[in-house]
């Protein structure tokens, strides 16, 4: 992927999507490239991050039935479009096989994990949202295990542990507080995870045939459906009316700049950068998000919650560390 004065350049061969690989640069050249990939990448970590604390905002007007009708109006209309562009005007038509598969695994993503994150951030806390959403690396792992594509070493058994234990750690005051809304939006954000990372193990061997951009579009297109049915007439219920300047600038920004542009950066960071260097930067996310949460929303930590927050990322980081492969994609959460 490339962005700026270059944009988004693709040509389809035998029906598969292929981005040109980048030319040599100069060394000077090089390393500007990489400085400025790693400043995107930072720029898009602390965009997602801080889309926790907007969205928690947001919803204080909106319900999160309205922001998921508009957001499936736009979301589909952007990847329809991309597509178009990479493929210079012209649709790329998948085998029929994998045209099906996509759109089930795009309700997966869409109708189900986008949709759970969303009223999961909801009932939950900016800061509680990240934190378990950067859990999906395990569920990943434990996904490419059960499946048998991949056996757990030792130290990531010990990774998944450890990232297990600072969970139940960083709920424990939920728990005994007996904040079972709070608590309940944090179990239904662990589920959406854990159906993220099905939908990245199930889309690699189409992506691999059929590209990013293809995969992304048909996916989004088909998950589009059943999240615009669904919503309408809870969003035609919602008080819009209630709606300032300042809440449609953020349902904007949640709806197009955090979720369809981030993703589009990210995947250019990633071509330029690698993704064993790239993955590390999500780990700043949750730190993002508590600093956003802390700031625009009052939210306050203790220091158990905190301890457990750590605990947590360094189980998810040590999980990932640990592994006797190459480093895996660090994928755009498509919430």
């Amino acid at each position: 992927m490339s962005c700026g004065g270059t944009a988004w350049r693709g040509a389809a061969h035998n029906g598969r999507m292929s981005i040109p690989s980048s030319p040599a640069l100069p060394a000077a050249g090089a390393g500007s490239a990489q400085q400025l990939a790693l400043f995107a990448g930072l720029v898009t970590v602390v965009v997602w991050g801080a889309n926790f604390a907007v969205q928690k905002a947001l919803f204080v007007v909106l319900p999160p039935s309205g922001f998921l009708f508009v957001r499936y109006l736009v979301m589909p209309a952007c990847a329809a479009a991309l597509l178009l562009v990479v493929t210079r005007g012209r649709w790329l038509h998948l085998p029929r096989a994998d045209a099906w598969r996509l759109a089930g695994l795009g309700v997966v993503a869409h109708g189900l994990h986008v949709g759970l994150v969303t009223y999961g951030i909801h009932w939950s806390t900016a800061f509680s949202s990240a934190l378990i959403l950067a859990c999906g690396p395990v569920f990943t792992l434990l996904i490419l295990h059960v499946a048998r594509i991949e056996r757990l070493t030792r130290g990531q058994v010990l990774g998944v542990a450890l990232a297990c234990a600072g969970v139940l750690v960083f709920l424990s005051d939920k728990l005994l507080g007996r904040q079972w809304a709070a608590t309940g939006g944090d179990l239904v954000l662990l589920f959406s995870a854990s159906l993220f990372s099905y939908y990245t193990v199930m889309t690699k061997p189409l992506i691999q045939r059929h590209g990013g951009v293809a995969v992304m579009a048909y996916a989004t297109l088909a998950g589009s459906v059943p999240v615009v049915l669904v919503s309408a007439w809870p969003a035609s219920q919602a008080p819009w009316a209630a709606m300032g300047a300042v809440h449609w600038f953020l349902l904007l920004w949640a709806s197009f700049v955090s979720a369809f542009l981030g993703w589009l950066v990210w995947g250019w960071v990633n071509e330029r950068r690698g993704v064993g260097r790239t993955a590390p930067l999500m780990y700043l996310m949750p730190l993002v998000a508590g600093l956003g949460a802390w700031v625009f929303t009052g939210e306050r930590f203790g220091a158990v919650k905190l301890f457990g927050a750590a605990v947590t990322l360094a189980g998810v980081a040590w999980a990932q560390i640990a592994s006797s492969g190459p480093p895996r994609e660090a994928p755009a959460q498509v919430d």
